[in-house]
């Protein structure tokens, strides 16, 4: 069965996860729309350098490309856990699940500016991971800083990352100021440079109309397709049984662990909350949430003992996602 298949160490694991993550894709390829015109960066930088990438892809190279960028993120997110030993042995169930993840809604495969936003994403997992072994970290900070604002470039609500370094700075380090004012300043050198750039070319207004986002008022209502709802229940049913699993494990577990689930959890937190920034809600902007819930996933199933229980579960999300891809 697949959950025990990729429970192993192996290189064929990553072909499954390939074809798994092609699979998940074929209702997709056989109902493309006529035209995908992806928008990839924020205006900030669009109304700049005047070219849209991506206009001249077919619908069937946009599918193609997003497929394999979100194999690329997989694997990389799979490496980072397994290198830090989260799961307490090697395997390739993080991949598994974040293909999976990332096949849950249609406009999920394909290209949008979340998309390139989580290979951002996943990389600041990466560092803010080794945040609890650094002596010093305020230049890290400062490097955090800047990738946020460039993620922020790309797609504006990821600008909460910024809030999630001050959270990380609480999770893994006692309180010093100057490690709280470098992510700041970090992010403020590109904004700043990017409003010199602008002041240059006598744009100035639209820099400050880059920040409007931040006025918008929060929703009160979020609609969605009934049918996105049906295919999150699976994912929900499998969150509770991770907490069940994560009860049983969490104080025999080491402190970095601890402190690396409570990180992931306020990052979810604040994507979800973050959604409101968008002029257009869309539920691509939920992707960005796919690296830690995919992590939180994979502990489940590597932890998980009951093999039916496990393997029918994964199976139900599966059967769930292909059958709205096609109805």
């Amino acid at each position: 069965m697949l959950i025990n298949h990729h429970r192993k160490f192996t290189p064929l694991n990553m072909l499954s996860v390939s074809i798994v993550g092609l699979a998940l894709c074929v209702g997709v390829f056989l109902h493309l729309p006529h035209k995908i015109t992806p928008i990839l960066l924020e205006p900030a930088v669009h109304n700049l350098i005047g070219v849209r990438i991506g206009k001249n892809f077919s619908p069937g190279v946009n599918v193609f490309i997003t497929l394999l960028l979100t194999l690329m993120q997989a694997f990389f997110l799979n490496r980072i856990v397994n290198s830090f030993n989260f799961l307490g042995k090697p395997n390739f169930l993080v991949a598994l699940m974040y293909m999976t993840l990332v096949s849950l809604f249609t406009p999920f495969l394909v290209l949008s500016p979340p998309v390139i936003c989580n290979f951002i994403a996943i990389w600041m997992l990466w560092k803010l991971f080794d945040l609890y072994k650094q002596h010093e970290v305020k230049s890290l900070m400062f490097d955090l800083g800047m990738i946020v604002a460039l993620g922020s470039l790309i797609y504006f609500p990821f600008i909460i990352m910024l809030a999630l370094l001050w959270v990380s700075l609480i999770i893994f380090r006692a309180f010093n100021w100057r490690e709280w004012i470098t992510p700041l300043l970090g992010f403020i050198t590109i904004y700043f440079l990017l409003g010199v750039i602008y002041y240059w070319i006598g744009r100035i207004d639209e820099f400050y109309a880059i920040f409007k986002p931040l006025s918008y008022s929060f929703p009160t209502e979020f609609t969605l397709n009934i049918y996105d709802y049906i295919v999150v229940v699976p994912i929900i049913v499998v969150l509770l049984y991770f907490l069940v699993v994560l009860k049983e494990h969490f104080f025999k577990s080491v402190v970095h662990l601890r402190k690396a689930f409570q990180l992931l959890f306020f990052m979810v937190v604040l994507t979800l909350g973050s959604f409101y920034m968008n002029e257009h809600i869309t539920v691509n902007h939920f992707l960005l949430c796919a690296p830690p819930v995919s992590i939180y996933l994979a502990y489940y199933f590597t932890h998980a003992q009951t093999k039916w229980v496990y393997e029918s579960l994964y199976a139900i999300i599966i059967l769930t996602i292909v059958y709205f891809q096609f109805f």
